[in-house]
């Protein structure tokens, strides 16, 4: 939470301690604030839920924090500006057991806490809603229907394997015990994202049910290029295997495809391929290993320093030791020393004479910098590595 939270809450005693705090962000929603404090509370009051609704102001200039404090909410006020700051805000004073999330647009149905609240009762840690399959008429734009969210949520079940099938959607309930496995940080519309990935990364028990998503009341705060790119940014960053070693690999092992095949003078497409493409490899290898390593040392950071975790990164680490990455890279530079010795025993053999060995010579080069890289990458990883605790 924030230093700039002025209310924070006083010690209550365990007997008064809600069961449930509705937490709502809140940054000029004069218009509906009122409305879902109202809402929320009447619902709780009627399923005989022990509850209390916590209003992060985000620095509104219309007075919703006032008007959400006289319906009955507790009132936080965030100075930082976003989202993801909001709601830590909110998290960070409330004092249920369970918290369930909303916007303060009127797009959710206060009347579905009792369902969230239900299966945090059964055992789940994480509960989401999922629109997608009751849309009510205007309320999303087709973009954000049809392209922006299902592709960004597909996008982070192919990463990061979570199993939702609306990744986005912003009312959702959780215990209140994971914030700390969570560890939550981002200030933006991507901490919708964080959440998800925080909790799959960390195995928790993750359910979903369908929810209605209605048309919003008021001025939409989104922006959907921006915050797109900020939630795809994410998934990106917080996935090295696809955003470094999967490329990698690939360019890698096409850089030397390509190079063997001019080397061995391989028809390809009915012709042969001389020097350009010699060099082509010759590059796609450099790159790619440099981006290999990258995405080694990106795991290894993630994993020592911010305590993400990683199967597959685990298991290379419990199997591969320093000593293993100095040997590749000490055998790849003594294959490209021993090129260059080939070549020079050909010149000799020649009398010393005109010398054109040139895609031979390429070769020998890129092996000897890719062995200088593998050899000083495992340098690297090895001293990331002192942070281990494990």
């Amino acid at each position: 939470m924030s230093a700039a939270a002025t209310s924070a809450p006083a010690p209550v005693h365990a007997a008064e301690t809600p069961v449930v705090s509705v937490v709502i962000p809140c940054l000029n929603e004069a218009a509906n604030i009122e409305e879902c404090v109202t809402r929320s509370l009447r619902v709780m009051d009627e399923h005989g839920i022990a509850g209390e609704v916590v209003v992060a102001d985000n620095n509104s200039t219309d007075g919703s924090g006032e008007l959400a404090r006289a319906a009955g909410a507790r009132v936080v006020h965030e100075t930082r500006p976003g989202y993801g700051s909001a709601y830590l805000a909110g998290f960070g004073a409330a004092r249920g057991r369970y918290i369930v999330m909303a916007d303060a647009d009127l797009t959710y149905d206060f009347n579905e806490i009792p369902r969230f609240v239900e299966k945090l009762e059964e055992g789940a840690q994480l509960v989401m809603g999922d629109r997608m399959d009751n849309i009510h008429p205007g309320a999303m734009p087709w973009l954000h229907r049809y392209v922006g969210n299902p592709v960004l949520t597909g996008i982070l079940n192919v990463f990061f394997r979570t199993g939702v099938a609306d990744a986005h959607c912003g009312m959702r309930g959780f215990r209140r015990d994971i914030l700390p496995i969570l560890d939550l940080r981002t200030t933006g519309m991507e901490f919708a994202s964080e959440m998800v990935i925080r909790a799959s990364k960390e195995k928790l028990d993750i359910r979903e049910f369908p929810i209605e998503y209605h048309p919003r009341g008021g001025e939409s705060k989104l922006s959907s290029f921006r915050d797109g790119w900020r939630h795809l940014r994410f998934l990106l960053v917080h996935s090295p295997t696809y955003l470094f070693v999967i490329p990698g690999a690939v360019l890698s092992l096409v850089g030397l495809l390509v190079a063997l095949t001019v080397v061995s003078q391989i028809n390809v497409f009915g012709r042969a391929w001389d020097i350009h493409s010699m060099v082509a490899g010759a590059l796609l290898m450099i790159v790619g290993t440099q981006v290999l390593a990258l995405g080694l040392c990106a795991h290894a950071y993630g994993t020592y320093f911010m305590g993400e975790k990683d199967p597959w990164f685990d298991r290379m680490r419990a199997r591969f030791r320093l000593e293993h990455g100095l040997l590749l890279g000490g055998a790849i530079l003594a294959a490209g020393f021993a090129i260059c010795v080939a070549i020079l025993a050909i010149w000799a053999d020649r009398g010393f004479g005109a010398l054109s060995e040139a895609r031979l010579a390429v070769l020998a080069a890129t092996l000897v910098i890719v062995g200088i890289q593998v050899f000083f990458s495992s340098f690297l990883l090895s001293i990331l590595g002192l942070r281990r605790t494990n």
